[in-house]
């Protein structure tokens, strides 16, 4: 297979996990499906990577508990934009996260340009009233934050935690601190068979196959082209909205899309370090 397939095929799972997560939202709300997602996250990666956790130490622990908290924040902002605005907005305002890790401290005049690009892309959608709201461009914001805290920590804690354990810990950590969002969202409900079995679905797409296709596509791409591909996924999640959860987008909405898509994977192309990496 085309080992950009495999770039693409991440990105895919992504959405269409999270337009499963949408239809969920009818009856465990974002914060019962965020928890859903992220615990049942960490049960998967844990039986996978089976941790050894005696071994670590103080420092360790901080930077796992801190990254597990950051995973919690920023999907559950993300649920809550997706609750409030169409999956191809939240998507792309998220994705000024990895965007400003890739520009930040450079003093590159293109890069000020792409900066300004995705800032003209964000005001656009911000202004095209309709289906987005300023509750939900503000939850979008908070995940765009979170994912870009995200990079910066999954580089610290790979550092500091070798192999999958750092992660696997982490989810658990961040399916932890969502446990009493959840029960106060959903309550009762989260014991339901068939929401346990959209959960664990919603889980596998947007966590599990996107890990092991995102391995395998850094294993045949370069870092760079590998940021560049990840540059489609507002656009991808702007088609996922649209076949998914018929959310219509006008042609201003798509305008915008586009710049922040150009911006992106034009500062991927300039920076030194790679400048997205897909969400758990």
């Amino acid at each position: 297979m085309p080992a950009p397939l495999y770039a693409l095929g991440a990105i895919a799972s992504v959405q269409v996990g999270a337009t499963v997560a949408r239809h969920l939202f009818a009856f465990l709300g974002p914060t019962g499906t965020v928890f859903l997602r992220v615990g049942f996250g960490a049960c998967i990666l844990l039986a996978i990577a089976r941790p050894r956790w005696p071994r670590f130490d103080a420092r360790q622990w901080r930077a796992i508990v801190l990254f597990g908290l950051i995973i919690a924040g920023m999907n559950l902002c993300f649920y809550q934009a997706i609750a409030r605005i169409p999956l191809g907005v939240a998507v792309t305002i998220e994705f000024l996260g990895p965007l400003g890790v890739a520009i930040v401290g450079s003093r590159k005049a293109l890069d000020f340009a792409w900066a300004a690009m995705a800032a003209a892309g964000v005001a656009l959608l911000s202004f095209s009233g309709g289906a987005v709201t300023t509750l939900g461009l503000l939850f979008a914001l908070g995940a765009a934050a979170g994912w870009a805290s995200y990079i910066v920590l999954s580089q610290r804690v790979g550092r500091l935690v070798p192999g999958p354990d750092g992660l696997a810990f982490a989810l658990a950590v961040g399916g932890l601190a969502l446990l009493p969002f959840g029960i106060a969202g959903a309550g009762s409900r989260l014991l339901n068979v068939s929401n346990l079995a959209l959960g664990l679905i919603v889980a596998i797409l947007s966590s599990a196959i996107p890990f092991s296709l995102e391995f395998a596509a850094l294993r045949r791409l370069s870092r760079q082209v590998f940021g560049i591909l990840m540059s489609l996924e507002p656009a991808m999640g702007a088609a996922a909205g649209f076949f998914l959860l018929g959310q219509r987008l006008s042609l201003r909405d798509g305008m915008a899309i586009g710049l922040v898509m150009v911006a992106s994977a034009g500062a991927t192309r300039t920076a030194p370090a790679p400048a997205a990496t897909d969400v758990p």
